[in-house]
């Protein structure tokens, strides 16, 4: 397994598939190891895919200031993941929370990004919200599934204030194009991967200057992909659309019945649309 020191000394690690030109993966959660990536949907078969274990997570060090856990406080990771690989420039993908991460690096580095892949990300850095009707008229996408009803009363519940651990896992099923047993053994074992500590200090205050970071985006040189999934409550393919606005060449891909994890729930066609757009 790789290393690399971050500028305060924390030993990170990273983990490689694939061959040919490497690929750096910021993986969301937020705060979530690397290995829920898995190959992306078989990625490496195109090319070599480069996943970090932001600090904290899965095979990376306990930071000894865990105040770097706040989101921008880990830019300076990716530039020394960057410096370590040898790259003058990076081919850039990072999934829902990372997205933050990878957007705040390409304000901070926009000559250092080639490409730029955002899948199904979250949209804090940028300053955008998602309302909760926006949300509700995702869920009801799903309407007629067997497990609808009790979750929707939860996404209601939510929607109404009432954030308890029961609503917040009762809509689990929303994030998966298809709630079986592969979703739902994936699902088990995000609470083992992810630091929740670090997870709550990721969005912490200070960590987003969405005003700047807008104003460096809408002069980002390189492509950008955004992807959504239809089915998706935590990146609606309407909220993924206005932030590809925000930058000057960038395209919106929506997956036909795809949730949160698209790799997940049509592997063939998520590789098809990242092997074009990295070729």
């Amino acid at each position: 397994m790789p290393t690399f020191s971050a500028p305060d000394g924390t030993e990170l690690a990273y983990h490689e598939f694939g061959q040919g030109a490497p690929v750096v993966c910021l993986p969301g959660g937020p705060m979530q190891a690397s290995e829920y990536f898995g190959e992306l949907g078989g990625m490496s078969e195109y090319r070599r895919l480069v996943m970090l274990d932001l600090r904290g997570t899965g095979e990376s060090a306990v930071p000894a200031d865990t105040t770097t856990y706040r989101c921008d406080r880990q830019v300076e990771d990716v530039e020394a993941l960057r410096k370590h690989l040898g790259l003058e420039q990076l081919d850039l993908l990072a999934h829902s929370g990372g997205a933050n991460l990878a957007m705040l690096y390409a304000a901070w580095y926009p000559e250092r990004v080639s490409k730029l892949a955002l899948i199904t990300p979250s949209v804090y850095a940028a300053g955008l919200t998602i309302s909760g009707e926006t949300r509700l008229s995702q869920a009801r996408l799903r309407d007629g599934e067997p497990w609808f009803a009790p979750a929707y009363a939860a996404l209601e519940a939510i929607t109404a204030g009432e954030h308890t651990s029961e609503n917040w896992e009762a809509i689990t099923p929303f994030s998966y194009g298809r709630w079986d047993a592969a979703a739902q053994d994936f699902h088990t074992l995000e609470d083992i991967q992810r630091n929740n500590e670090a997870a709550a200090l990721y969005s912490s205050e200070g960590a987003y200057t969405p005003h700047s970071t807008r104003a460096t985006l809408a002069t980002f040189p390189a492509p950008v992909l955004l992807t959504a999934g239809e089915y998706d409550l935590g990146a609606p393919p309407t909220t993924v659309a206005e932030l590809a606005a925000l930058f000057p060449n960038s395209r919106v891909v929506v997956h036909p019945a795809a949730g949160h994890f698209p790799w997940l729930d049509d592997p063939a066609a998520f590789a098809t649309t990242l092997k074009g757009f990295l070729t």
